[in-house]
């Protein structure tokens, strides 16, 4: 590998459009193939590289194949980057993991438990990088908040919650995230990002998961032909979460997809014992309240609350879908690569992340609280 790093897309779809738009601005970063086995995806693949810099001649150059193998045999793919629905991660990172490639996993990283325990235990068997693709971490408020918990100044961590309003799940190709045997459940394809980011707060393995949630508005009227019969969407569209940690702290998610109304996206709080810190997505600020600020119990609440920025890196030329997360996603991939260095994010925290989210939906299909250990996950977390 020289200056330049050939990226390859497995699957170029809205995901995979984003990473190939981001790509365009990281320096040496090149797409050279993309693998789809949809002809109209791997369009909207070409069509994202020939408004990148390299505009029609870099979309002449890029190879395309139906098959991602065929992909994975091209000298020119250093990196791959798999962006495919989720229930074919499985097979596709089977054949990626046998490679020397570097790889970046869109999230989740599997739909099941037992899938994504296998990964885990391959990669640890290969030297190349392994990333999982969790970029709500390098978004600006979750990153700001998560470098002022590590200073110390809300004390030892005690509570986490997330609320996540917003409008229900889009369209993707041939209706694929319609179906929970497709997605793993909207608690592992959606919100594998919110346990990421409690599991970061808290500083500890997960041990606990109660859950209640339904699909109550969205999606009811909808019917799709499955191998010759009818059938209506399954996914959950609303559900409250409340995990337990190892070392004490509490983690609690709202979510309700059918809220398209509201001011923010994501409400972000985590509470220690000497402070609170609040922040929105999208958003450019932490507020932070300490409790000796916080005048006598029964004042006016706000007092002693002060504003930290949390601007958007100034390198991100390119926003993207997630405030220019993806963009810093990849230059700290890079920075791995040219460096060799191991991954900012690993697949054993997209394990936890996927665990977490199907134990949650266990708790909601059998009524009863579910401690993570059902999973056998041993040492791994």
């Amino acid at each position: 590998m020289g200056d330049s790093i050939g990226y390859g897309v497995i699957g170029s779809g809205m995901m995979g459009c984003e990473h190939i738009l981001v790509l365009d601005h990281v320096e040496g970063a090149e797409v050279v193939a993309l693998a789809d086995p949809v002809d109209k995806s791997l369009g909207w693949g070409l069509g994202c590289i020939a408004r990148g810099s390299g505009g029609e001649a870099a979309r002449k150059r890029t190879a395309t194949y139906a098959d991602h193998r065929e992909l994975l045999a091209d000298p020119n793919v250093d990196v791959v980057i798999v962006t495919s629905p989720n229930h074919t991660h499985a097979a596709v990172l089977d054949d990626v993991l046998a490679t020397d490639r570097h790889v970046l996993i869109e999230k989740p990283l599997c739909t099941t438990v037992d899938d994504a325990k296998r990964v885990v235990d391959a990669a640890a068997q290969r030297d190349a990088i392994t990333w999982m693709g969790l970029q709500y971490r390098f978004m600006p408020t979750p990153a700001t908040m998560l470098e002022q918990l590590a200073s110390g100044v809300c004390g030892t961590t005690r509570m986490v919650s997330i609320r996540e309003h917003r409008f229900p799940f889009l369209h993707k190709v041939g209706d694929w995230n319609r179906f929970n045997r497709n997605t793993g459940g909207t608690l592992v394809e959606k919100c594998c990002h919110f346990f990421d980011l409690m599991h970061l707060a808290a500083g500890s393995p997960p041990v606990s998961v109660m859950a209640s949630g339904g699909q109550d508005v969205n999606h009811l009227d909808e019917t799709y032909e499955i191998d010759g019969r009818a059938e209506r969407p399954d996914i959950l569209d609303n559900a409250f979460v409340i995990v337990e940690f190892a070392n004490g702290v509490r983690g609690a998610l709202d979510l309700c997809m059918f809220a398209e109304g509201g001011r923010f996206e994501q409400e972000l709080t985590i509470v220690g014992d000497a402070a609170k810190m609040e922040a929105t997505v999208p958003g450019d600020a932490v507020w932070l309240g300490e409790r000796s600020a916080a005048g006598a119990p029964g004042t006016h609440p706000g007092g002693g609350v002060r504003e930290i920025s949390a601007p958007m890196d100034p390198r991100v030329p390119y926003p993207d879908f997630h405030q220019g997360a993806s963009f810093m996603e990849h230059l700290a991939l890079v920075d791995a690569i040219r460096h060799g260095r191991p991954a900012a994010v690993t697949v054993t925290e997209g394990l936890w992340a996927v665990a977490t989210g199907a134990a949650a939906h266990r708790s909601i299909d059998e009524r009863r609280p579910v401690e993570l250990a059902e999973f056998g996950l041993g040492e791994r977390c």
